[in-house]
């Protein structure tokens, strides 16, 4: 940010509180347009008053008084014609250039249209590329603008995704992001799974489910662009995300700190794409964020505090959320107000920095960066080296703890409950482990909370109560391989032990059977295996003159079952490739988050901090 940034937001300040309006008389008329001697006396006021140059007073006053005029205008125009103006500022994180534009558009039309006028004044080819963000949402193309509840003389962010050599184009990246993550997300092989800080599992209905981890995959590629300094992809992204957490229990996002990050990073790249335009939802989201840290942290973090010790990693979250809320408390000119902010801040920096002596030793003895830094900023009251390396050493075997004793939980999720699965079929799998640890069937338990909508007590008293009724209900306990089925299979190369326990644990549904025998495959190259030699068969079986006598009788049954295993195959390659690509630039620490270098942090606090002071 600038000296003459900062001369501005203290004039804009100190005109509203005079209340001096620069579009009227004494400092302009519609006849003479800008009364030079008027303005120049109210510059040299200024310039006494704030201690700064005149001719810096003039300047700013000229152009806070052309920006009111050009408002006034569009007022006008807007209510004669009903065309509004919107003040569009194109950012080009790479170049770190920024364009400002006026463009005009009926509030009737669709945001299509706005994304048109938009590439029309930026000469650019498609329109598809233009992404418009307008009080922190995206602006949908398919929905009018005052649907979308965008006024006259708002202020946009306008991103470009055109094609750059490293990566390829915006556009084609954030939309391959998107189609991945919701195939991952929607893989019957729970690729991606949620757990809580300590590593245990977090269940919840598949539509929740879904939407939050659309939320988080959306976040954790976010995460990976801010590092490259990607800003622009990360705010799309984030936004992207923001849409799916929307979709979310309320109770939830605010029984979890998930919410608050996305928000408090949302806010981050804002800064760091220097764009201040969106500050009332920059305000907005960090009140949200503190909202939801005093809940899951305590009125001044004293229950974080007092849980894990004032080393806690969560300190660098709360850093920039400091830093954050003195940024915005200076734009909007309470300048007391984010001096005490930068010195919370200040503090916290200090306490977060960590020897990078120790930091080499512990990765040359072969941690990782994050696991490094993070055990030295919680082992920051020592020195020792070695007790970095037990709390690393511990937070290890505490994750592999939680999660070896929720295995039976998890494989009660992948039993029980698929993607496709609709609420009202779902049941808690660790609701089920409780049941069973009581003495209770499992298979009863199961249906008992499908009844009880995953009440326990309810679900006790259903299997105490109505047990007669409840085994009546259960389906029946054995099946055989339909022959049929099994001769089909048998002839698609798959083993006979394995197709047996496919069809009778889906009571012979083939195309459950048959996603239960592709599962069994771990690589790509099984699949793709299985793939070929069924192609192989379906020539084969089109070519009577090759064909044996016991295929031709089989191939009118055999062709349907056939075009389902390569479809099947097919999309779980495609799930596995897609989650290669996901997980390509992903942070394998689960504590990733936490781990903010706060190199940039201390930049902006250090050039903050220097603004204040002028």
């Amino acid at each position: 940010m600038s000296q003459i940034d900062n001369i501005f937001i203290q004039v804009r300040a100190r005109l509203r509180s005079e209340g001096i309006k620069l579009w009227e008389e004494p400092y302009y008329s519609e006849d003479l347009g800008s009364i030079e001697a008027a303005m120049e006396n109210l510059a040299a006021k200024y310039s006494d008053y704030f201690g700064i140059a005149s001719d810096h007073c003039k300047c700013v006053l000229t152009e806070l008084q052309d920006n009111a005029l050009r408002k006034l205008a569009a007022r006008q125009e807007f209510s004669v014609t009903g065309m509004a103006t919107f003040k569009v500022r194109r950012i080009d994180n790479r170049g770190g250039t920024t364009t400002m534009l006026d463009i005009k558009c009926d509030l009737n039309s669709l945001g299509s249209d706005l994304q048109a006028a938009i590439a029309d004044k930026l000469k650019l080819p498609d329109a598809n590329h233009v992404k418009c963000i307008a009080g922190g949402k995206m602006v949908a193309s398919n929905v009018t603008l005052s649907a979308q509840q965008l006024k006259n003389n708002q202020q946009l962010i306008v991103i470009v995704g055109q094609a750059d050599n490293r990566n390829g184009a915006l556009y084609e990246r954030i939309n391959r992001i998107k189609k991945d993550v919701e195939t991952v997300v929607s893989s019957d092989n729970q690729m991606m799974e949620m757990e809580d800080q300590n590593g245990s599992p977090v269940f919840l209905p598949p539509a929740e489910n879904r939407a939050l981890l659309m939320g988080l995959g959306f976040c954790e590629k976010a995460r990976a662009a801010m590092q490259r300094e990607d800003y622009e992809e990360a705010l799309l992204l984030l936004l992207e995300a923001d849409e799916r957490f929307a979709t979310c229990n309320s109770q939830f996002l605010e029984s979890v700190d998930n919410y608050a990050l996305l928000n408090l990073d949302i806010v981050w790249c804002y800064l760091c794409l220097k764009n201040v335009t969106q500050l009332p939802d920059a305000d907005r989201r960090l009140g949200i964020c503190e909202k939801s840290f005093k809940r899951s942290y305590g009125e001044g973090f004293k229950r974080l505090y007092s849980l894990k010790g004032k080393a806690c990693p969560e300190r660098a979250l709360i850093m920039r959320l400091h830093l954050l809320q003195g940024v915005v408390l200076f734009h909007q000119n309470r300048r007391d107000e984010a001096f005490e902010r930068f010195e919370q801040a200040s503090a916290l920096l200090g306490e977060l920095k960590v020897n990078e002596h120790d930091l080499t030793t512990l990765m040359e003895m072969g941690f990782e960066l994050s696991e490094s830094r993070l055990a030295l900023r919680s082992c920051s009251g020592s020195r020792d080296v070695g007790q970095a390396i037990q709390f690393i050493q511990e937070r290890r075997q505490q994750l592999k703890n939680a999660r070896k004793q929720s295995k039976a939980e998890r494989s009660m999720q992948r039993k029980y409950n698929r993607s496709k699965n609709k609420d009202c079929d779902w049941v808690n799998p660790r609701s089920i482990c409780t049941l069973t640890e009581m003495g209770f069937d499992r298979r009863l338990a199961k249906l008992a909370l499908q009844r009880s909508n995953n009440d326990v007590p309810q679900a006790v008293e259903l299997l105490q109560t109505q047990f007669d009724d409840l085994v009546s209900a259960l389906p029946r306990t054995s099946v055989s391989a339909d022959d049929d089925q099994l001769k089909h299979l048998l002839h698609l190369g798959f083993e006979e032990t394995a197709v047996r326990a496919a069809l009778e644990s889906t009571h012979n549904d083939v195309e459950r059977a048959i996603e239960f025998l592709l599962r069994s495959f771990q690589t790509e190259e099984e699949l793709k295996e299985t793939m070929d030699r069924i192609r192989n068969l379906s020539i084969q079986e089109n070519e009577p003159s090759t064909s044996s006598s016991s295929l031709s009788s089989m191939s009118p049954l055999l062709s349907p079952i056939m075009n389902s295993v390569l479809r099947q195959a097919q999309e779980e390659i495609d799930a596995m490739q897609a989650y290669q690509r996901f997980n390509s630039d992903i942070n394998q620490n689960d504590q990733d988050y936490l781990d903010l270098p706060l190199v940039l942090e201390e930049q902006l606090l250090a050039e903050y901090r220097h603004l204040l002071e002028q």
